[in-house]
């Protein structure tokens, strides 16, 4: 990755990064909502509202292990074989800090010249 924010070369592989990061978080939402029903689960008073949140905490448990299932699929997630996936956090993070150190706004913001202007 080159320090020029506007070169297109930065942008191979953003979909395919994009599409893991956004994967990772709706992972991580799934499981924050099957946890957040096992807790009101253990608070519940009332039959009913314990069978519908056991219900609602199943369908979390489904949808996370359906997404985890893509991820590994897609060689976005390796939860078994740890080498692979400490090397893929460490692309994760030499790619952040890539993006990071660049340089997205120049110092000089005039705009004296970028734009058409009538003549007087």
């Amino acid at each position: 990755m080159n320090k020029d924010h506007l070169d297109p070369i930065n942008a191979e592989g953003m979909p395919n990064l994009a599409d893991s990061a956004f994967a990772l978080d709706f992972l991580m939402s799934a499981k924050t909502g099957a946890r957040n029903c096992a807790i009101a689960l253990s608070e519940t008073a009332t039959a009913e509202v314990r069978t519908l949140l056991r219900r609602l905490m199943f369908e979390a448990l489904d949808l996370h292990e359906e997404i985890s299932q893509l991820m590994i699929r897609k060689k976005w997630l390796h939860p078994n074989r740890l080498n692979e996936q400490f090397k893929l956090d460490l692309t994760s993070a030499k790619t952040t800090m890539q993006i990071a150190e660049m340089q997205l706004f120049p110092k000089d913001t005039s705009r004296l010249g970028l734009f058409a202007t009538p003549e007087k």
